[in-house]
């Protein structure tokens, strides 16, 4: 009998696909080390983005797959995960240690993007990382109902200058919310609301992070500007509703993001399908493959296509989203596929070395 060599491992392994990486385990540079004795192999496979609910399964997949060839005995794989940090050119100090920036955005509001936002942000934390959230939504802030955190919290201030973000549910928040009155309008014009994202930006101590994810306001103005200037925003998301006028408004978001050198890293369809919770009768209530025709229309990648549930309101308003209420559900499952999409798609820009150049007209 032939001994077994690397490249027969390897073979192997380039069979399957990480359906987040859309890439076979090999070609992504995922495999660190294999090591052959005899005919026992042990594989060490170390993914670039969070994934506790997925990285026993695929270790399952992927020792299965090594035991199928010829002359194979016994075989172990471990599945680990390291976050790689973006290049964070001119960031602030108290960005210094945040690894990956998201921002999550839609060019109107009412489409969901605070639900994203949340969601995704304990979705990532419910992976394994150290995740924080910033409500950029200077006029409407919204993540700390969301969150659950009590009216009239406030953050804790070290050295009379810096914020401590307020932790819930494992994630650290920071909102305008939280130095604010509930209902006090913030009737500013946009260079002041520019002005308090920076200093929420500049002035909050987030430490160390895996992922920031960021829930824009609506629309293209300042403080998107603002963002893209003052921090090295790794990827975007862009959330919309099959909406014919949802779409139009998106298609501005992408296009914005585009003209700073922010990657689009797909998009989120939000209120897709209703189902009848008496019958069963299916129906787009707003529209039907809206999200779809965007995605392909910009060559981005459909991430996600969400229900119109309302569960996903009920608990959102309750302080208790999806994720964190239901975390078995369907629904909950899909925003944990997206957490890990997301995850995937920044490594692969981190590990290419992508330093995104800013550029404003």
């Amino acid at each position: 009998m032939s001994q077994l060599n690397r490249e027969q491992i390897e073979s192997a392994l380039r069979e399957l696909t990480d359906p987040h990486l859309n890439q076979d385990p090999v070609s992504a540079e995922c495999v660190k080390d294999i090591r052959i004795n005899g005919s026992s192999v042990v594989v060490d496979v170390v993914l670039g983005y969070a994934a506790d609910q997925f990285k026993q399964g695929w270790a399952q997949i992927l020792q299965s797959a090594v035991e199928q060839v010829a002359g194979v005995s016994q075989a172990q794989v471990n599945v680990s995960w390291q976050v790689p940090a973006q290049p964070n050119v001119g960031a602030p100090d108290t960005l210094a240690q945040v690894k990956n920036v998201i921002a999550v955005a839609s060019g109107k509001g009412g489409v969901g993007k605070s639900t994203t936002a949340a969601n995704l942000a304990l979705a990532l934390a419910r992976e394994g990382a150290k995740v924080g959230v910033l409500d950029a939504d200077i006029y409407g802030p919204s993540q700390g109902i969301m969150f659950g955190i009590p009216a009239g919290t406030r953050p804790a201030v070290q050295n009379e200058k810096l914020f401590v973000p307020i932790e819930a549910m494992g994630v650290k928040v920071m909102s305008m919310a939280f130095l604010t009155d509930d209902n006090t309008a913030m009737a500013w014009r946009g260079p002041m609301a520019a002005g308090a994202l920076q200093q929420l930006l500049t002035q909050t101590l987030w430490g160390d992070l895996d992922y920031l994810v960021v829930d824009m306001p609506p629309g293209t103005g300042d403080i998107q500007l603002t963002l893209s200037q003052k921090v090295s925003v790794a990827g975007a998301l862009i959330v919309t509703t099959p909406q014919d006028i949802a779409l139009l408004d998106a298609k501005k978001g992408i296009e914005m993001f585009r003209k700073v050198n922010i990657p689009v890293l797909g998009v989120v369809e939000n209120m897709a399908v209703h189902v009848c919770s008496n019958c069963g009768h299916i129906e787009h209530v707003f529209g039907e493959g809206g999200g779809e025709r965007l995605a392909e229309a910009y060559e981005v990648d459909l991430l996600a296509s969400m229900p119109l549930s309302m569960a996903i309101r009920m608990q959102c308003d309750g302080g208790k989203p999806t994720t964190e209420a239901d975390p078995e559900s369907q629904i909950a499952m899909i925003y944990q596929q997206l957490a890990r999409t997301v995850g995937a798609r920044l490594s692969v820009a981190a590990y290419a070395g992508a330093v995104p150049e800013i550029e404003i007209d």
